[in-house]
């Protein structure tokens, strides 16, 4: 199984671990690690290291931080050399949602590329949903799959709509 590490500002890590946890159940194979102002960098590197090391299983460990570009995204940058690792800025939780669901079963290249799509797909404007799901998740169940997202292809409109809702990954 793929080994994560959510490296954010402040405890937005360990909030967005406690709501994934709440969504899809106890994830093992997880760590947060918290940057603020008043940490060195050597000592986030060195605990970040160590975070790596307790979540790879031997499968690679997908670091995955708050915004690109940022202390966060630079240190786990910084680290990548350190083992078999990669990078994926700009988390949510529909994003965690899906790594949940394939981590175990996916390499490391997969998860990545795989979780930045789903990240990406559920970012929308309310504005640009269809009028039927303005009213709630069961006013648009019966919408054909790409009236959700009408740009998307049917196979990725097909992972788009759920039996439950309109919004839910």
């Amino acid at each position: 199984m793929i080994g994560m590490v959510l490296i954010t500002h402040g405890a937005l890590g360990e909030t967005l671990k406690a709501a994934l946890e709440h969504v899809v159940g106890p994830q093992e194979q997880i760590e947060c690690i918290s940057v603020d102002g008043d940490d060195p960098l050597g000592l986030s590197r060195s605990s970040l290291i160590d975070s790596m090391k307790r979540v790879d299983s031997g499968d690679g460990t997908l670091m995955v931080t708050d915004m690109f570009g940022s202390t966060p995204s630079n240190l786990a940058l910084s680290v990548m050399e350190e083992g078999h690792s990669d990078v994926l800025a700009g988390v949510n939780l529909p994003m965690l949602v899906k790594l949940a669901k394939i981590r175990p079963s996916r390499t490391l290249a997969e998860c990545a590329s795989i979780a930045e799509m789903a990240g990406r797909k559920y970012i929308s404007t309310a504005s640009h949903l269809p009028a039927p799901c303005l009213g709630g998740a069961q006013s648009c169940r019966d919408l054909p799959p790409d009236a959700h997202h009408p740009s998307l292809s049917a196979s990725d409109a097909r992972l788009v709509r759920t039996p439950a809702t309109c919004t839910s990954p």
